[in-house]
């Protein structure tokens, strides 16, 4: 068996706590022996994250993990779920992507709701997915054209959504549409209610349709474009206060971001360690490549990236963990640890040279991966819009 060395936490002082770390470790020793040989073998063919992989899941208490202990969940922090997260990155970006289908996916559940639906949450009977993008609303997320109208007792939805991850798979979509069809220009995220849509696993909602998107990487799962005809849902079926649904959907934006920190992070760190492994093995000019400076020096440098976008990452997780508003510093985490994963796994896949470039190799998926992640969660260009409003203001 190759070794493969850790680089995920050498010598980490402060927020790594001994029960931390326990959780750190359960979480990678599942990664590495359960998630990696799937992701290896099906990756490459397109293959469904199996239900049994989603089962484990659920008895590791991963879906809930911020879940609280009254409602069945473990009751932890950011910082715990980022750290699951960055060990399942590390095998497969999609598993943990699927994490987020359990935490995180409660808001704006009514004191009822949570009652009754957070414990199926918390042991992976009940997991959801968003409904929120279009295609004229991606980064402009304001622009919702989809539309929800009262008749009676009933919503009736009407219009198309784009970039739906799971949401064949899951067990309800949160739905964005809108409500107030007098859409104010100079305010255009007034108006948007969210939706509770509860359906059977496995199949979409009567008078849904969905065409699968056709992507270059994050398989495991699929990716939808809907289409809702006047679908009808209760009237209950509204999710917190009608016309805040904007609100809502921005809510959990640090936690999102932190998350997805943590999986580029988790990314990177595949493409380092591969290339440790490899550059231990290939020989060239009668002795490892790994004995060449070029090769060290690139070695040295991915880790030190990586390491960089590690701690930032886990002092956004400490914030939000400590109730602090930190959306500046969650932008930056982001935008470090997406764009550092983009240049890390390209390293890495030059490192294996010509090898690195067929499916051989797992660096090519590690790459692939690495490059979603400056897009969803926010581009790296709304990173920086974000960042530099901070820093500078708002501009005209």
């Amino acid at each position: 068996m190759t070794h493969r060395p850790d680089t995920s936490a050498t010598a980490v002082p402060g927020p790594l706590t001994d029960e931390r770390r326990e959780i750190q470790a359960l979480a990678r020793d599942f990664a590495m022996n359960e998630v990696l040989p799937l992701a290896n073998e099906l990756d490459p063919q397109q293959g469904a994250i199996p239900d049994s992989l989603r089962g484990q899941m659920a008895e590791m208490g991963f879906f809930g993990l911020l879940i609280p202990e009254e409602h069945g969940g473990l009751g932890l922090g950011v910082f715990e779920y980022c750290l699951v997260a960055e060990e399942l990155a590390r095998a497969w970006l999609s598993v943990s992507g699927l994490l987020a289908r359990g935490n995180g996916m409660g808001g704006g559940f009514t004191a009822e709701q949570q009652k009754r639906l957070l414990p199926l949450v918390a042991n992976g009977e009940y997991l959801g997915a968003y409904a929120l993008s279009e295609a004229e609303a991606g980064s402009d997320v304001a622009n919702l054209s989809c539309r929800a109208r009262r008749d009676g007792d009933e919503w009736v939805v009407t219009g198309t959504k784009m970039w739906c991850t799971y949401a064949d798979e899951a067990d309800y979509l949160v739905l964005f549409a809108r409500t107030d069809p007098d859409k104010d220009p100079a305010k255009p995220h007034r108006g948007i209610s969210a939706f509770l849509v509860e359906k059977p696993r496995g199949t979409f909602p009567p008078g849904v349709t969905g065409s699968k998107v056709r992507k270059i990487g994050y398989h495991g799962w699929n990716t939808w474009e809907l289409s809702f005809d006047e679908v009808r849902l209760p009237g209950d079926a509204l999710l917190g206060e009608e016309g805040r649904g904007f609100y809502l959907a921005v809510s959990g934006l640090e936690v999102g971001r932190a998350h997805t920190a943590a999986r580029a992070i988790g990314l990177a760190r595949a493409g380092l360690e591969d290339s440790i492994a490899y550059v231990r093995e290939r020989e060239q000019f009668g002795r490892p490549i790994g004995d060449f400076q070029a090769i060290r020096f690139k070695i040295a440098q991915m880790a030190t990236e990586i390491e960089a976008s590690r701690r930032l990452m886990y002092h956004v997780a400490t914030e939000i963990d400590q109730g602090r508003r930190c959306s500046l510093e969650a932008s930056m985490a982001k935008l470090s640890a997406s764009e550092m994963a983009e240049r890390v796994t390209s390293e890495a896949l030059q490192i294996h040279g010509g090898a690195g470039y067929t499916t051989d190799f797992a660096v090519e998926r590690h790459w692939r991966d690495a490059r979603l992640t400056r897009i969803f969660e926010g581009t790296s260009e709304i990173q920086l819009r974000v960042i530099s409003d901070e820093l500078l203001g708002r501009s005209a």
